[in-house]
């Protein structure tokens, strides 16, 4: 590792290691710019690794192309203090892969299948103001709905891998339960390994469920401030 590195390690979720990459720029002197989630709101943050890793081993990513050591810290540093975070536009991995290459990309989003999720729950407050200036607001309510329809689209989605993977969860414990009845160690084994494997799944997906109903909230939320103006006299 070295200054001007983008940097991840792999975060915990429900008590289960390893679920998800979380990003971040080495500063080259025992600190890290990362978009920190902890309380009260998501910001970017300059803190010493042991914050940033959590005791979990470092992988640096390595992209084709990216801006010299000295230019990554400084877009680093020029988005201290940010509030921006959002899971589908703007989450860790977005901002180290902009400081890294001036791309604002996420592949565990694309991995997900929800990239094609073009408005943000930041863009959308930006989407309300910019219809109040300039009074398009017939149209700023056609890109929400489309937006919760792409939502609802993803979050069945998410959904019925969710359950699929609930399902294996019980199917391998009773398999499990089975083999040790029999004293099968090795049968035994195996199945919780697999129990194992199919929980972690679920509880990625059920944190991306999460977060698409935290999104959908907030474009329900102003969906209906615009609806508000569009028929207020």
């Amino acid at each position: 590792m070295a200054r001007g590195d983008q940097i991840y390690v792999m975060r915990p979720l429900l008590g289960i290691s390893g679920v998800y990459e979380h990003h971040g720029i080495d500063c080259g002197d025992g600190t890290v710019i990362h978009y920190s989630k902890a309380e009260p709101i998501a910001t970017v943050r300059q803190t010493p690794w042991a914050t940033f890793t959590l005791g979990q081993p470092i992988f640096v990513k390595h992209p084709p192309t990216s801006y010299i050591p000295d230019v990554v810290v400084q877009r680093a540093e020029s988005r201290l203090g940010e509030q921006k975070y959002n899971l589908i536009s703007n989450n860790c991995e977005h901002f180290a892969n902009w400081c890294k290459t001036g791309l604002n990309h996420s592949a565990q989003v694309e991995s997900y299948g929800l990239s094609g999720l073009t408005i943000g729950a930041y863009d959308s407050d930006k989407l309300v103001e910019e219809a109040a200036r300039t009074g398009d607001v017939t149209q700023a309510i056609a890109l929400f709905r489309q937006a919760h329809q792409n939502i609802a689209i993803a979050h069945a989605q998410l959904q019925a891998q969710y359950d699929h993977e609930q399902k294996e969860v019980q199917s391998w414990h009773r398999v499990a339960l089975a083999t040790l009845k029999k004293g099968e160690e090795g049968w035994t084994r195996s199945a919780l390994e697999r129990k194992v494997k199919h929980k972690k799944r679920a509880a990625e997906l059920k944190a991306q469920l999460d977060e698409l109903t935290v999104l959908r909230d907030n474009l329900d939320h102003n969906s209906s401030i615009l609806e508000q103006r569009q028929n207020s006299p």
